[in-house]
């Protein structure tokens, strides 16, 4: 649906003049169309008028049906057709008016029927749908094929008035559709046709006995509130045009129904209720929600564990005389927060990925607090890492600190300065770069030989995420370590 709808944007800006509104409009049928198209047993196409040319008409959306063969062999999105004097689209956009013909034209070999289904909005035509129905795939007549015909013949008339699709938007992964199973309701509530799959979904809600006849008010009680209120605008003379969605959930069974009232004449004809087997989903739902709370408590508990280590090495600190001894706990001490730090955030929510901003600033202020004791130095962040993997945020908020504090302890040298993460996400892309404003690095400096733990710590931890870490002068006064790192597709954007 995304790559169609990606489509038909495509074809609009590059040959239409429609308005915003229409193309809105445009949009939400391409959306919701399968239902007419399901019910027709047919394949829809979208011509959409050019801009400065209204003989011609561009393509801009195609659908078939799931419950019928297609009619039409080819994708003809992009294709365009010009007038010709037989053209139904033409007539149709013309005229404003549903044409029509029967003579079973051969499309590839197969016998074709075609509607062309103007869509009017403010009385204008801003589009045609063209109907193709493969009449060799029409099953023999029976009540199911009927009723799905009458509701494709209700679905065509608003079609052409401009009053489907209905707000609010079906959800393509969760909303029920024709095959799912669907209920034929007259107004006055009593169930006309069920299909054999919606039967299926209403017994499971705990319904016995023939259903066809029944009020649909004691067969789904849900629905009574919102099937009374369409009833009431009905009689005071506005038909309902908005559809709704619910979920009825027992014990045994979930199922989720859309509900779409049918105008015809301008009055409130009938109800469609698709109503979809929900119950293994909602399971799984239930599921993920242990999984996730499972998840959490898991790291809330390495937290607690990753800050009482942090604790013991703060105290065995304190009790070391030597002081290279009592600087190497104290370094490993602040690995084990950063650690720490990562796994809280986690423990807060149920993304497998993490805000990183919010780890970059409690790294901060911890750097910030040890470095207070040697001399004034200020830390602060620039730019935005936005959503990190969990699993890379660990190893990034150790690098973060190792970076920080080489940037105190050997650029500073303990002094007064200032220390600044600065931090580019765009796309995959996420760099990372510490700067300060200290003495620099020596001339003969050498990454790739440099003595230091904590730099050892940042090349292994950058080259096990496949990134890239550099070292550098800047120009004038001060150093800058970068780091450049690629991430997964697809993160949740924050």
């Amino acid at each position: 649906m995304v790559e169609g709808m990606r489509r038909l944007s495509e074809v609009m800006n590059t040959h239409c003049g429609l308005d915003e509104a229409d193309r809105k409009w445009l949009n939400s049928l391409a959306r919701e169309w399968h239902l007419f198209a399901d019910t027709s047993f047919s394949d829809l196409v979208l011509w959409l008028p050019d801009a400065s040319d209204e003989n011609i008409f561009w393509a801009g959306a195609q659908i078939r049906p799931t419950t019928g063969p297609t009619a039409l062999q080819d994708d003809v999105v992009g294709e365009e057709i010009r007038y010709e004097p037989d053209s139904m689209v033409t007539a149709a956009y013309l005229s404003h008016e549903i044409m029509e013909t029967s003579d079973n034209n051969l499309g590839a070999g197969i016998p074709v029927d075609t509607w062309a289904i103007p869509i009017i909005r403010h009385n204008e035509c801003i589009a045609v749908i063209e109907r193709h129905t493969n009449r060799m795939g029409v099953r023999a007549p029976g009540a199911l094929e009927d009723t799905y015909l009458a509701i494709a013949d209700v679905l065509s008339e608003m079609l052409w008035h401009g009053q489907f699709p209905m707000d609010p938007p079906s959800d393509p992964t969760s909303s029920p559709r024709v095959g799912d199973g669907l209920i034929w309701v007259d107004t006055d509530a009593t169930v006309r046709y069920c299909t054999p799959n919606a039967v299926s979904c209403i017994r499971r809600l705990g319904a016995t006995g023939d259903l066809v006849g029944e009020d649909v008010r004691q067969l789904l009680p849900a629905l009574t509130v919102e099937f009374d209120h369409e009833r009431d605008s009905a009689e005071s003379g506005n038909p309902p045009y908005a559809a709704w969605e619910v979920t009825v959930e027992k014990p045994q069974a979930s199922v989720r129904l859309r509900i779409l009232p049918l105008s015809e004449h301008e009055k409130w004809a009938a109800t469609v209720v698709l109503c979809r087997d929900v119950t293994t989903l909602r399971e799984r739902e239930r599921q993920l929600v242990t999984k996730d709370a499972t998840i959490r408590e898991i790291h809330h508990r390495v937290k607690n564990n990753l800050q009482t280590v942090a604790a013991l090495l703060r105290l065995q600190s304190r009790r070391m005389s030597s002081p290279e001894g009592r600087d190497a706990l104290r370094d490993a001490q602040r690995r084990v927060q950063s650690i720490a730090a990562v796994h809280e955030i986690l423990s807060q929510g149920f993304d497998e990925a993490v805000p990183f901003d919010q780890i970059a600033d409690r790294i901060l202020l911890m750097v910030g607090d040890v470095a207070s004791a040697a001399g004034q130095v200020c830390a602060r962040r620039e730019g935005s890492f936005g959503s990190v993997p969990g699993d890379i945020a660990t190893s990034l908020s150790l690098v973060m600190t190792e970076l920080c504090q080489n940037a105190i302890e050997h650029g500073l040298q303990s002094s007064n300065g200032t220390v600044i993460v600065h931090a580019v996400h765009q796309g995959r892309r996420l760099v990372l770069e510490v700067i300060d404003d200290g003495a620099g690095l020596p001339g003969d400096f050498e990454l790739s030989t440099a003595a230091s733990l904590g730099l050892s710590i940042v090349s292994t931890l950058v080259n096990d995420l496949g990134g890239e870490f550099t070292l550098r002068n800047n120009t004038g006064h001060g150093s800058t370590a970068r780091v450049e790192l690629e991430l997964p597709a697809n993160l949740p954007r924050l």
